[in-house]
């Protein structure tokens, strides 16, 4: 186990997603987001099925900082349910898995 673990979440767009990575990152509940390219998402919402460009992000941190930065995440977002997502990462480059622990530390 690499005492790591990754984050997704969706955004509007990558101006939020730039905002709750810079703050989330300054904070240093996540080493590092990388808000990734705009993907097309397809979800119900109170009753019709929608279809709206959205921006993934995917920030790294350790296990024990997950559900702060899930919070956190939560509380920077405009949406009234996010999608926020945890899990573990089995393996990583261990000079990385030190980095991530250094600076969430």
């Amino acid at each position: 186990m690499s005492g790591l673990a990754l984050v997704y979440a969706v955004f509007a767009d990558a101006d939020s997603a730039a905002v709750a990575g810079r703050a989330v990152v300054k904070e240093r509940l996540a080493a590092c987001a990388n808000i990734l390219s705009g993907c097309l998402s397809i979800y119900e919402w109170e009753g019709t099925v929608q279809e709206n460009e959205e921006v993934p992000a995917l920030f790294k941190t350790t296990p024990e900082l997950a559900p702060a930065l899930i919070a956190r995440i939560a509380e920077l977002h405009a949406y009234a349910i996010p999608a926020i997502l945890s899990w573990p990462v089995e393996t990583a480059h261990e000079p990385f898995a030190q980095w991530v622990k250094t600076q969430t530390s």
